[in-house]
């Protein structure tokens, strides 16, 4: 399972901060938790699709869409500028 955190605008965007995700083998990298993340349409869709500039973590360290993701994982999106 992997744990999914959003923060900032995206947070306010898609009306949740937080929420669990069954990992499996199609969701190794962090592009295919975002893809995963697109495909369910409306909203997420548009969050999500390839244009949105969206950086990514894992387990609190930044990370790239070809960084690895593990089952128990922590995967955090957020606008590239967030104000504080």
């Amino acid at each position: 399972m992997l744990w999914l955190r959003y923060f900032a605008s995206l947070r306010e965007r898609l009306g949740v901060a937080e929420e669990h995700l069954d990992w499996g083998e199609d969701l190794t990298t962090v592009a295919a938790v975002r893809e995963s993340l697109h495909k369910r349409g409306g909203v997420w869709g548009e969050a999500f699709a390839p244009e949105q500039r969206l950086l990514a973590a894992v387990n609190q360290e930044l990370a790239q869409p070809e960084s690895a993701v593990h089952d128990g994982d922590e995967v955090a999106f957020f606008p590239p500028v967030t104000g504080g």
